[in-house]
């Protein structure tokens, strides 16, 4: 039987409700529900069943900044300007409990793989890291010297990453609750980060426009990505770890392979900045905010040949240094100087080249 072909990402529809801007998206671990945060001080949680209505939950008092749902699907975290947390049962109820304990704008939170602690950032310069079921604040950590715009626990818990506006990015041990090791390669403040999903790679967002890929291992920069004409706002790793997604407020989603280093695709959807992208826990949508008010779904398709992959163990990315089969990052990065319409051009050349190569 013939292996099925990747297609182009489509977009698959959009949600209409929010008054502001989008500021994050993450889907439910069964796909049923997309949850988003807004300027609005609005929560809503669209269903992926057609016909069916949003839950509008009202509850912060101010911009909501960040969302996470549980690995359960059973609750959704999130977090606003107000300085409070809030957990949610995710239903038509729509009850929540806060969790107080940040003295600024709380702009990131997010679970342990167990669901039994979460982590969040704050522009107090803090990460804190709660319990979950007691609604307990647990401890701080904090070295970083400015805001802190995200934080993110690693697939094994062990490991809690963050990025920070003091251009760090910064990794910690949880039992130990030291700082293992600070990269400081970012030119400006760097805006989100998350963990590839093996656990042995971190993805860091810049306002440098660029996307960074670091080993956690030996702390070697792997891979750099400046493909963006404006700030990166957020990324994230398809289930496969073979790929990337990045959001940026040149309005584009951009997917890279991580495997070559390369861009395989631009997105123009949003009218304005794309401030956050997520794909959902099978890798088979994404979706994306952005200051348009809009949440777009789209269908990965570019992904089909990995499908089967998703549940074997994720490889890391290619290195800076990698093999002849793959492409450099130092000549994609030359290559990103063209246009995009040259870059597509002289990645076909090089395929006929790959071709004509292989006996």
């Amino acid at each position: 039987m013939a292996a099925p072909c990747a297609e182009d990402p489509s977009l698959e529809r959009h949600f209409k409700g929010h008054r502001d801007a989008v500021t994050c998206v993450d889907f439910s671990i069964n796909t049923k529900q997309l949850a988003s945060g807004s300027m609005d001080s609005c929560l809503m949680v669209w269903h992926m069943k057609p016909q069916s209505r949003a839950y509008r939950f009202t509850g912060h008092k101010d911009a909501v900044t960040c969302v996470n749902f549980s690995p359960s699907g059973h609750l959704l975290a999130s977090g606003s300007r107000d300085k409070t947390v809030r957990i949610w049962v995710p239903n038509v109820k729509g009850e929540s409990t806060a969790f107080r304990a940040h003295t600024a704008t709380v702009r990131s939170v997010h679970f342990c793989s167990d669901g039994q602690s979460f982590v969040t950032a704050s522009d107090d310069k803090t990460i804190k890291v709660w319990a979950t079921h007691r609604q307990k604040f647990l401890f701080s950590l904090s070295q970083h010297i400015n805001w802190v715009r995200c934080a993110k626990f690693s697939p094994d818990g062990r490991l809690i990453v963050s990025a920070s506006d003091d251009k760090t990015v910064k990794l910690w041990d949880k039992s130990s609750r030291e700082c293992v090791h600070s990269y400081c390669e970012h030119g400006g403040f760097v805006t989100y980060v998350d963990f590839h999903p093996s656990g042995t790679c971190i993805a860091a967002a810049g306002m440098d426009n660029t996307v960074k890929v670091w080993d956690v291992r030996t702390h070697r920069l792997l891979q750099h990505y400046q493909l963006h004409s404006a700030a990166v706002n957020g990324l994230s790793f398809h289930p496969s770890g073979n790929y990337l997604i990045t959001a940026s407020s040149d309005s584009t989603l951009k997917i890279l392979d991580l495997m070559e280093g390369r861009l395989l695709y631009t997105l123009h959807g949003h009218q304005g900045p794309a401030t956050t992208v997520a794909f959902s826990r099978t890798g088979e949508y994404f979706a994306s905010g952005g200051s348009d008010e809009q949440v777009m779904v789209w269908k990965s398709n570019f992904d089909i040949v990995d499908h089967g992959e998703v549940m074997k163990v994720p490889r890391p990315p290619a290195t800076l240094a990698s093999s002849m089969g793959n492409l450099t990052v130092s000549i994609l990065e030359q290559r990103l100087t063209l246009t995009e319409d040259k870059l597509k051009q002289c990645l076909e050349n090089q395929q006929l080249i790959m071709q004509r190569a292989t006996p």
